[in-house]
């Protein structure tokens, strides 16, 4: 009996020691509705961090607990939409050009339906803190970054007019923003993004501005205003880079250098997404340099070989179809 008493200590005695080392392993967590905006983003950086180097489902994981334990909050919404919109991107958009607006796909993925709820609820938790008054100018931010999500989502399938609304919608929601906290660098990301595409699609422009009264937008101004967010932002800067680096490498604006150097940035901040690589490899041919490009396509090719996550699986996919239209007469499965 005394030798099963012994026993019976020893494990409980194991058994809370390695409790107590799970738990020393892990970031304290605030109760449910104990957490302050602040914390929330401070919980937020590293999974921005995951989802830039291409680990969405670790990514959403992150974004999921801040929800749990900030669920009045948008913030943990929009950040798992936003995961979720670059999942879309990776299955339907076009990875090999870094042109911003060649990546339309007409065709719905299975992730739209979740995306737009997710942006949906996003939307209806800020507009009850702006009802509550409840920290206004984060309030604003988190809604116009939901409708930034929209517009994105919509771009991605092409549709002008459903892009144009929710653009319009997000550049004033992120001004009101930027009126009430200037400080609020991050709302430069979608407010760069739409000047730079009012600015530089003019034709459209002018057809959607008799339908739903867009405002004018100026490229010069939303190059800038990307640059800050690159340079500063909080929670929008490796995206800001990431638009800012498809801008100049646009055919309009042929400042390749500048678009290389940002993609080697994200390449060297971010080195587990083989995205960025692979765009390295897309502007050394735009810069002449066609082996270096196609060295990097093999690369990156090589190295998703076989790997399962869906990011490795559709830049695998893109390096092989972007081989194959430089060897017509090789099969790159």
């Amino acid at each position: 009996m005394r030798k099963q008493s012994v026993v019976r200590k020893y494990l409980l005695l194991t058994t809370v020691i390695a409790c107590l080392g799970f738990a020393a392993s892990r970031p304290a967590l605030a109760q449910p509705g104990q957490w302050s905006d602040g914390d929330a983003r401070r919980h937020a950086v590293p999974g921005l961090d995951l989802m830039m180097n291409g680990d969405l489902n670790a990514a959403i994981e992150v974004f999921q607990q801040i929800q749990r334990n900030d669920p009045q909050s948008p913030l943990g919404y929009v950040l798992e939409a936003n995961a979720t919109w670059w999942r879309i991107y990776y299955e339907s958009a076009n990875l090999i050009d870094p042109d911003v607006f060649d990546v339309a796909n007409l065709e719905a993925t299975a992730y739209d339906s979740h995306c737009n709820d997710l942006i949906n609820v996003s939307i209806r938790k800020a507009e009850a803190r702006i009802r509550a008054r409840e920290d206004l100018a984060r309030s604003y931010l988190y809604e116009g970054f939901a409708y930034a999500l929209r517009a994105r989502l919509e771009g991605l399938h092409d549709r002008d007019l459903p892009t144009a609304r929710a653009g319009k919608k997000m550049r004033a929601l992120l001004l009101r923003a930027l009126a009430l906290d200037p400080s609020l660098t991050d709302a430069y990301l979608g407010v760069g993004i739409y000047n730079y595409f009012v600015d530089t699609l003019s034709t459209i422009v002018k057809i959607l501005s008799i339908f739903i009264g867009l405002p004018g937008g100026s490229r010069t101004e939303g190059l800038r205003q990307l640059q800050l967010c690159a340079e500063k932002g909080e929670l929008a800067r490796a995206e800001a880079k990431f638009y800012l680096g498809k801008d100049f490498s646009r055919a309009s604006e042929k400042q390749y250098e500048k678009s290389l150097r940002l993609f080697r940035e994200l390449q060297q901040e971010y080195p587990r997404n083989p995205l960025w690589p692979m765009l390295v490899g897309s502007l050394n041919f735009r810069l002449g340099r066609p082996q270096q490009g196609e060295a990097l396509y093999r690369e990156v090719y090589q190295q998703t070989a076989g790997k399962t996550p869906d990011v490795d699986v559709a830049v695998h996919h893109a390096a092989g179809q972007a081989l194959e239209r430089l060897h017509p007469d090789q099969k790159f499965p």
